[in-house]
């Protein structure tokens, strides 16, 4: 279950974090967000480090389709129904900015960039509808769309918005390159390196993290959701979950890129340097789903019903963050206070979004910030619109967290689970979180750390889920992705 990315990327590994250290400004995470938050400081003459937990591209962006994109599924009609047309002009105008901002990077540095169009299609005929009101949101917002209904594909398609001249590329290829530019300009990366904590001390920024101290002036948190709960971010996004895979296919592959307007979403591109289809969607709010399995087969029956022998390369998954505002959240962790900022919620379309959020983020603690930044502020004016969302999202969060304990009542079977398999048990009090992966059985505290909630077993992954707020965990207790940033501890 590898990323066809990850297969034979060339990236260095870099050293964990020294103690002590001090910078101007600390990132958290090194995707895109964070490794060109970092990049644009150190142009300007900012002493900038980058931590990651893990390694450079271990996150949500090498785990994209890597679709760079203005014409994303059936989001300007989403964001125009919520926050109207104005708004949704300034979002366009952001994502176009990160838009020109990464391909303008890739030229400079030879990295191969297919330019194509984007569709948004339906699956049927009810899905019109949405590809209509795609078309009229995207045309008021002044992008250039245009409807078709004649588009040759092996797939059902009943008529599309199309979108010319956007682009798709290879996210590790990108990202290491990004972290090679900001080391050039100056600039600091550590990985194998979880931050834990946050504080104030002295007028600085303290992070603990699981090698020591590091202190600055300004902090970032790029960690797909922030990992600090100071804000509630972990209530204003829900964390879903999707599926991709890579196959060989014996016939002709799309060359431009599509997803449907309606579920359950497919997402199609061609990666060209191997003529390689590569097929998304499947998605589900982490956790909260009897089995993932089933969501990933589902996308490799539809795979082989309408791409007949086709052979599956890779597969594997992606976490993203849907706001229930609607607007990507960029600003600061807390109201008023600017030396620690956050970026997240971007509803799977990071890669224009997420060089928008750079330069939204680097603009603020340089000081000249572009002009749409407040529209995607995390604590903007008009939030008053999303409380009945916010409300039942965290209706929800409170449903799973309390039928999680009651299941726990007659959860008493003890015997070792098969391989790949695993199950909450009761042992006296204690939640317990037993599972049997290559030959190996763990017992482990099933409770996740961040908010008390019961794991759930991903029969897909082989991961321990929080229905909550999207917390994962390896069979050992590792931890995979936050909010939280502590292990489970072993029973």
């Amino acid at each position: 279950m590898t990323s066809l990315w990850l297969n034979n990327a060339e990236v260095p590994a870099r050293l964990r974090l020294t103690p002590g250290s001090r910078f101007d400004t600390v990132v958290l995470g090194a995707g895109i967000v964070g490794l060109t938050t970092a990049l644009l400081l150190a142009q300007r003459g900012r002493e900038v480090a980058v931590i990651e937990a893990k390694r450079v591209g271990a996150g949500t962006t090498a785990a994209s389709t890597a679709k760079v994109s203005l014409l994303q599924g059936t989001r300007a009609q989403t964001i125009a129904r919520r926050h109207g047309i104005a708004t949704l002009s300034r979002y366009v105008a952001a994502n176009l900015d990160g838009f020109d901002w990464l391909l303008d990077f890739c030229a400079g540095r030879d990295l191969a960039v297919e330019r194509v169009a984007a569709y948004t299609y339906a699956q049927n005929e009810s899905e019109m509808s949405a590809v209509r009101a795609e078309f009229e949101a995207t045309r008021s917002a002044g992008l250039p769309t245009d409807l078709v209904d004649d588009v040759d594909v092996p797939f059902p398609l009943h008529g599309a918005v199309r979108l010319r001249e956007q682009a798709q590329l290879n996210p590790m290829a990108f990202l290491a390159a990004l972290a090679a530019e900001v080391e050039t300009q100056g600039g600091s990366i550590f990985e194998s390196t979880r931050a834990q904590r946050l504080r104030h001390h002295d007028g600085r920024v303290v992070i603990d993290t699981e090698h020591g101290e590091v202190d600055a002036n300004n902090v970032v948190v790029a960690t797909g959701t922030p990992i600090f709960d100071r804000g509630g971010y972990f209530a204003r996004v829900t964390a879903q979950r999707s599926y991709l895979a890579a196959f060989k296919v014996p016939g002709p592959v799309p060359e431009e890129m599509y997803i449907s307007a309606g579920q359950p979403i497919r997402s199609l591109r061609r990666y060209p340097a191997d003529d390689v289809l590569l097929v998304g969607g499947s998605g589900h709010e982490v956790g909260r789903e009897d089995s993932a399995e089933a969501h990933v087969r589902d996308l490799l029956d539809w795979t082989g019903r309408w791409f007949p022998g086709a052979e599956l390369l890779h597969r594997w998954s992606a976490q993203d963050y849907h706001p229930v505002g609607e607007l990507p959240y960029v600003g600061p962790l807390v109201p008023g206070r600017e030396e620690v900022l956050v970026a997240t919620g971007f509803a799977k379309w990071g890669f224009t979004n997420g060089a928008a959020a750079a330069l939204a983020l680097a603009g603020r603690i340089t000081g000249d910030a572009p002009k749409w930044a407040d529209t995607l502020s995390a604590w903007r004016l008009g939030e008053v619109a999303s409380l009945p969302a916010g409300a039942r999202a965290n209706a929800t969060v409170a449903r799973y967290l309390s039928t999680g304990w009651l299941h726990l009542l007659g959860a008493d079977e003890h015997t070792i689970p098969p391989e790949g398999c695993g199950r909450v048990e009761r042992h006296g009090l204690h939640p317990t979180a037993v599972s049997t992966v290559d030959g190996v059985t763990t017992e482990i505290s099933a409770i996740c750390p961040h908010l008390g909630g019961i794991l759930h077993w991903n029969d897909a992954e082989r991961t321990w889920d929080c229905p909550l707020h999207g917390s994962r965990f390896e069979p050992d207790g590792a931890v995979i992705e936050g909010p939280a940033t502590h292990p489970l501890s072993p029973r």
